[in-house]
């Protein structure tokens, strides 16, 4: 239930940062996005969305303290402060990637269908998240689902590391981190969440023009790979990598509930 909203906000997102020349900001995609392509296209590609977010957070959440034990195992956090903070930013990069491993086709085939323009269904790409996987599949096999799992890696990576470490490390330095109140822990999640996401944004933005780019051939293809990609985006539009980044700061307040909860379960549990 948590995704419906900021699903909205994703929508809003992905027109601004990749459809930048239709939607000139975030207000502008806020008043024509439902004109042009119907009240619901807001939601367009959130099943897919729904579906790989519990096991992405579930995935994200088992590795980091796996990886914390491994990278933080024999680390005084008072005397050794720098080498516990590189090792909450390890745990929650490496925990990010390997998570993204495991679910990124879910995470390809929730960006393609919300980016697919149309009002009508005749007019769009897609019908729907398995049209969407059969036909990326028959053009260009199971690669075409990892279309611009590279830059994901490296994008995912630098968030993680910042929205795990940061906050574990804040965290830590507080007098009684154990017993820390719910809306101190949710003011500390809030910052390093938005923090995390202005940082590993023009990642986001590279993610989604090389995933617009799976199943088409030849001459329709804008970019030769994803170096060539961050090339011609500073090259064209410049600052425009960080098109959209204001709908993902209203979204950080999701990611935000998502650390304090799993802390304040913790406790229960």
């Amino acid at each position: 239930m948590g995704r419906q909203e900021p699903a909205g906000l994703k929508r809003e997102k992905q027109e601004t940062g990749v459809h930048g020349l239709r939607y000139k900001g975030f207000i502008e995609s806020r008043v024509r996005l439902p004109r042009d392509q119907g009240f619901f296209s807001y939601w367009r590609g959130n099943l897919a969305n729904v579906i790989r977010y519990l096991p992405t957070q579930a995935l994200n959440f088992a590795f980091k303290d796996r990886c914390k034990k491994f990278f933080l195992d024999g680390v005084d956090q008072r005397t050794q402060f720098w080498r516990y903070f590189a090792g909450n930013l390890a745990s929650g990069g490496t925990a990010g990637a390997t998570s993204l491993t495991f679910v990124y086709p879910l995470d390809f085939a929730r960006t393609r269908p919300a980016a697919d323009i149309g009002k009508l269904k005749a007019e769009r790409e897609f019908t729907g998240l398995g049209d969407c996987f059969l036909k990326i599949f028959k053009a260009d096999g199971l690669g075409g689902l990892y279309k611009g799992f590279n830059v994901s890696i490296q994008g995912i990576i630098t968030y993680r590391a910042a929205y795990f470490g940061i906050y574990n490390t804040i965290k830590s330095m507080m007098s009684d981190p154990e017993n820390i109140h719910v809306m101190v822990s949710w003011l500390i999640a809030q910052s390093v969440t938005t923090v995390s996401g202005i940082i590993s944004y023009p990642f986001d933005t590279i993610r989604c023009h090389m995933m617009m780019q799976s199943g088409l051939k030849g001459a329709d293809i804008i970019y030769n790979g994803t170096v060539d990609c961050w090339r011609k985006i500073v090259r064209d539009e410049g600052v425009s990598a960080y098109k959209g980044t204001w709908s993902n700061i209203l979204r950080a307040t999701g990611g935000a509930l998502v650390l304090v909860l799993y802390d304040e379960m913790k406790k229960i549990i």
